[in-house]
């Protein structure tokens, strides 16, 4: 049987984890772009606009990287754990948000 993730960690796997790291790191830099667009007055207001909807796809796609990993981690032992009804309210929870 294998291990059950424990839930007070973060359990991604080493291509996962680096893919998101990756993602992060470019939003960073689309969001310093952002930034310096902002105090430049020759920037176009669509150009900023593709910049945020850039950076919105970006962080959209981290978060299913993480939940996806979740589900496998921590939902689908749920109920090897017999902790059913908190990660499922605790699930609803974060995905209100989404």
């Amino acid at each position: 049987m294998p291990e059950v993730a424990d839930r007070n960690h973060l359990h991604l796997d080493p291509k996962t984890r680096e893919e998101a790291r990756r993602r992060l790191l470019s939003t960073k830099g689309h969001i310093e772009g952002i930034l310096r667009m902002l105090y430049e007055d020759q920037s176009y207001c669509v150009d900023v606009l593709k910049q945020i909807k850039a950076v919105q796809g970006a962080l959209n796609k981290v978060g299913e990287l993480v939940l996806k990993s979740h589900l496998r981690d921590h939902v689908a032992t749920a109920k090897d754990r017999g902790d059913v009804d908190r990660v499922v309210e605790e699930l609803m929870e974060v995905l209100k948000y989404r």
